[in-house]
């Protein structure tokens, strides 16, 4: 088996999907994207097609070491998401060579269902009870949300007590059995992060994420030791194994990699077996589409120390297109009681529309996010 060709699409509301495919007929999907910057990776795997047009599929590690390290300069947001969706794809022809979901490829389940949440905002107040009371009776049993929109590094006592208020109100709807997970964005510094920390303890968050920003991870061993028992996470920004070693000796409770981001399902597998060694649970960053969410669960079911998983179902970014939206068979993300259910499909167990995404690629998207600016007028972190 040798690839033939390798095809990217532009797919809204912000998405990349690869297709690669295989001179006996059998195709992979995946879905390499930074989200802003879809067209920086869609011309880094146009880069790497040159390499792997001609190659046996099925030498997935061999090609992932080529990818990463034979250009000399390694690593970052462009170059790991490119190689992540490539990744995807080949595991996903791999699957389907085998007859067998990628998971069993992975050494096998250790568990029949995985844990999803939904995403509630949690900018706007007026909404947010009603927002999480949907979700429930949707059948999921946690959310996460912002901790805040556009705010201050330095938060005011009215700032903290707002977020604090909004984190209550879901608690409230939530009741103590289910969960509310918080994300900071990076939005604070890190004083007013420890801050907010010591005020959300009392609502038993199940974790507060991306509470300093990626560059501060100098800081992150102090802060989780001032975080007391409150879960922090982080790892949506990243990248590989060497990444997320200090983040995991700095005591962080939660690896947070993006398949799409980190390197696809060969090096998140690798993030969550590190993060095992430190006691610290998986829960794989995915506000993205249907290639990267199945990517995701195949990890998660093969995962001992998974904790749960994000999914874009309804999330704020789906406008033009949604999870579901260029998938043949939806069944695979059914969720039933709050959890994704495993299926024997093989490969990544999706079916892409491919009528459908060869035509939004036609018009392609050029979504790009948003840029903050404080009151005073100087950048703000989105």
């Amino acid at each position: 088996m040798k690839i033939t060709r390798i095809e990217t699409f532009m797919v809204p509301p912000r998405w990349l999907f690869c297709r690669v495919e295989t001179d006996d007929g059998v195709v992979g999907w995946g879905e390499p994207v930074v989200e802003g910057r879809a067209d920086v990776v869609r011309a880094a795997v146009d880069v790497l097609a040159e390499y792997l047009v001609g190659q046996d599929p099925l030498r997935i590690e061999d090609h992932w070491q080529i990818m990463t390290k034979a250009g000399f300069y390694r690593g970052g947001p462009v170059l790991s998401s490119a190689v992540a969706g490539l990744d995807q794809a080949l595991w996903d022809i791999a699957g389907k060579a085998y007859g067998a979901p990628v998971y069993a490829l992975l050494g096998g389940p250790v568990r029949d269902r995985a844990r999803v949440y939904a995403w509630v905002g949690g900018d706007d107040p007026s909404r947010l009870a009603d927002e999480v009371a949907a979700q429930l009776a949707a059948g999921f049993t946690a959310v996460k949300m912002n901790a805040a929109g556009r705010v201050p590094p330095h938060p005011s006592a009215a700032d903290i007590a707002g977020v604090v208020g909004r984190v209550a109100a879901a608690r409230e709807v939530l009741g103590p059995e289910r969960d509310v997970a918080v994300d900071c964005h990076g939005r604070f510094s890190a004083a007013g992060s420890r801050r907010l920390v010591h005020e959300l303890a009392p609502l038993h968050p199940l974790f507060v994420e991306e509470p300093l920003l990626p560059d501060q991870g100098h800081l992150l061993a102090g802060f989780t030791a001032a975080a007391g028992p409150v879960p922090i996470a982080t790892g949506e920004r990243l990248f590989s194994r060497g990444e997320f070693l200090p983040a995991l000796q700095a005591g962080i409770a939660v690896a947070q990699p993006d398949l799409s981001h980190a390197g696809g399902i060969s090096e998140a597998r690798r993030i969550a077996s590190l993060a095992e060694t430190f006691g610290a649970s998986l829960a794989p960053h995915c506000p993205l589409g249907p290639l990267a969410l199945a990517a995701s669960l195949q990890v998660d079911f093969a995962t001992p120390n998974f904790l749960i998983q994000e999914q874009s179902l309804g999330i704020h970014y789906n406008k033009e297109a949604d999870l579901l939206s260029h998938v043949v068979d939806i069944e695979p993300f059914r969720f039933q009681d709050g959890y994704a259910v495993r299926t024997d499909r093989p490969g990544l167990g999706v079916e892409v529309d491919e009528k459908a995404v060869r035509a939004a690629d036609r018009s392609p998207h050029g979504w790009r996010n948003p840029v903050w600016r404080h009151a005073d007028g100087s950048f703000a972190e989105w």
